[in-house]
């Protein structure tokens, strides 16, 4: 860890930003070094490469758990093809990422809650945008981290619309107005941040009160989710070169404009950064020499047994994409991130029967996320909607470069996905069920 910082004055935000380095080439200063034998499987190519073998492995009829049938994504684009032309006639889509839940609002009316704030903070100027990214991602990385599922009890009343939400619309906005109110803040008369020596007391009846947990309306895993900020603050006060010292999120922005040449940076870089500086905030589970791999898990049709997703750290990225375009960076290289292997999306390729259990009592059962039916479910979900996503785009007469799989999930895959269980299962529940703990999906 040598990177630079200004100097300045306690208390002086500018002094607790990193110092500028100019390029890519300044070095890599991160907690995993490129040479560790960890850092291969920290990358989305490793993600799409071992899906890749096990989902061969599963359609050369090898598997006891799963059969393969990719000649059913036609099915699957038309029906993702007809959803997005229903839900974006202009084929307009937005980036797949959680701003999309700060806007949930009465089907057909959204609410711009992030626009609503910064004009409350008076943070719309041109010359405020740098400023309001760092404010974007201060609220965006801890929501995302409270993004697993709420289960299917859990009910959020935002209280400035008198609105009911639900899953991730609620979770959104609930963690939304925590932000807004300055729960993850440690300055004073500063609300809108995200503190590392704040992130780092948060407990389990901070998040119940914010997210209004009670006997009759439970959240799945709470205690997990308030682990997972504590975490946050702890990995992000010993990870300066990134966030700063003070340590603040928001610091990030300054860290990735620091290593985008010309304004433009690659959103494999911008995982990566992800990836190996918040790596310690997951729970330990498979680990190599030291370094825990987050959302991976062990499948014997992988060359080294391992299968990464990091479902939720590409998620993030996602939601980054919005923040660091209004700052005037462009992300380049979207479609080497995967598509996220969840319940919208693998629920969606499992309804069409585009991977069926050979087992028929499968959904009965409630799973474990390290089961190897789980591995190889969410592998086959990463393998087919790279598949889907080029049909989808044959179907609507685009290219990847207009159309890229952030905009094919959005419009797209997500909401197919819970259009089709609202149409098979009363509540639109998954088709079937996984244990967990608030940290993986």
């Amino acid at each position: 860890m040598n990177e630079t910082y200004d100097a300045g004055a306690a208390g002086d935000d500018e002094a607790r930003r990193p110092a500028r380095t100019e390029g890519a080439e300044a070095g890599w200063h991160t907690p995993v070094p490129r040479e560790h034998p960890a850092a291969p499987l920290l990358t989305a190519e490793a993600v799409r490469s071992r899906c890749a073998a096990v989902t061969e492995f599963v359609g050369s009829g090898e598997s006891a758990l799963f059969t393969w049938h990719p000649d059913r994504i036609a099915a699957v684009a038309d029906y993702v093809a007809a959803t997005i032309k229903q839900r974006y006639r202009k084929l307009d889509v937005p980036y797949h990422s959680r701003w999309r839940h700060f806007e949930s609002g009465v089907p057909g009316e959204l609410v711009d809650r992030w626009a609503i704030l910064c004009e409350r903070a008076g943070m719309t100027g041109d010359d405020q945008n740098e400023e309001r990214a760092r404010i974007g991602i201060d609220l965006v990385i801890p929501s995302v981290l409270l993004d697993a599922g709420a289960g299917a009890d859990w009910r959020y009343r935002d209280p400035a619309s008198d609105l009911t939400l639900t899953r991730s619309e609620g979770l959104g906005v609930a963690s939304f107005d925590l932000f807004a109110r300055g729960g993850f803040s440690a300055v004073p008369g500063e609300p809108l941040r995200a503190d590392a020596d704040r992130l780092a007391q948060i407990d389990a009846s901070t998040i119940a009160t914010a997210f209004q947990v009670a006997q009759h309306n439970p959240l799945v895993g709470l205690e997990g989710r308030a682990q997972l900020l504590r975490r946050l603050g702890e990995v992000a006060a010993a990870t300066p070169a990134v966030f700063g010292a003070p340590a603040r999120l928001g610091n990030l922005y300054d860290y990735l404009k620091a290593h985008a040449p010309d304004g433009r940076i690659e959103a494999a870089f911008v995982l990566r950064t992800l990836l190996v500086a918040l790596g310690p905030v997951w729970p330990g589970r498979v680990s190599i020499d030291g370094v825990s791999l987050g959302d991976c898990w062990r499948h014997d049709a992988s060359p080294d047994g391992l299968v990464p997703f990091h479902k939720l750290t590409q998620w993030l990225t996602y939601s980054l994409l919005e923040p660091l375009e209004d700052a005037g960076l462009t992300v380049t290289g979207l479609d080497v991130l995967t598509g996220l292997p969840e319940y919208r999306n693998g629920g969606l390729l499992f309804d069409f029967e585009v991977m069926v259990p050979r087992d028929a009592t499968f959904v009965q059962v409630a799973h474990t996320v390290d089961e190897p039916a789980i591995v190889e479910w969410r592998a086959l979900t990463v393998t087919g909607l790279d598949l889907v996503a080029t049909a989808v785009r044959e179907a609507l007469g685009l290219k990847a470069e207009a159309f890229p799989l952030a905009r094919v999930l959005e419009g797209g895959t997500w909401a197919a996905g819970r259009r089709i269980a609202a149409k098979r299962r009363p509540g639109g529940a998954p088709p079937f069920a996984i244990d967990s703990d608030g940290t993986v999906f």
